[in-house]
């Protein structure tokens, strides 16, 4: 992977304000075996409740998704998300710290596939995604920026 795709991506989601808004941070975006690989990182806080006191499925649909906007946009073109599938496997303890995994499964000149998988700080399977983006073949509009 490209080291300024890489570093204008992490400093996108930092500056991003819904990113801000959930505490949500890229730690890991990188190339692995075969594949890119995205980790992002949110502790669960009291505003982020539904009405049963749990965790809110928005809140981790979001964290989701950012592991899944930054893999597949990591190849330096717009990538944008046409279908998302989650399914919520358990209800994380309040204020744990969530982690999403994102891996790229295939990728081709116009769509690539993604499962991401959340996991609580005990390494438990909180949800289970799979993802599809549309690849738009267009650069990446902040890369000019750096």
């Amino acid at each position: 992977m490209d080291e300024s795709i890489r570093k204008a991506i992490f400093e996108r989601v930092a500056e991003e304000p819904f990113s801000r808004k959930l505490h949500l941070k890229l730690v890991d975006l990188e190339e692995g075996y075969s594949r890119v690989y995205s980790r992002v990182e949110m502790t669960l806080t009291p505003d982020m409740e539904n009405i049963f006191g749990m965790a809110h499925g928005g809140a981790i649909f979001s964290l989701l998704d950012v592991a899944f906007e930054t893999a597949c946009n990591s190849h330096g073109t717009t990538a944008v998300a046409l279908n998302v599938m989650v399914t919520y496997m358990a209800p994380p303890v309040p204020e744990s710290t969530l982690t999403a995994e994102a891996r790229e499964l295939s990728c081709t000149r116009k769509t690539a596939n993604y499962d991401i998988k959340a996991y609580d700080d005990k390494g438990r399977l909180i949800a289970s995604c799979q993802a599809l983006a549309y690849r738009k073949g267009t650069p990446l509009p902040f890369l000019d920026e750096g």
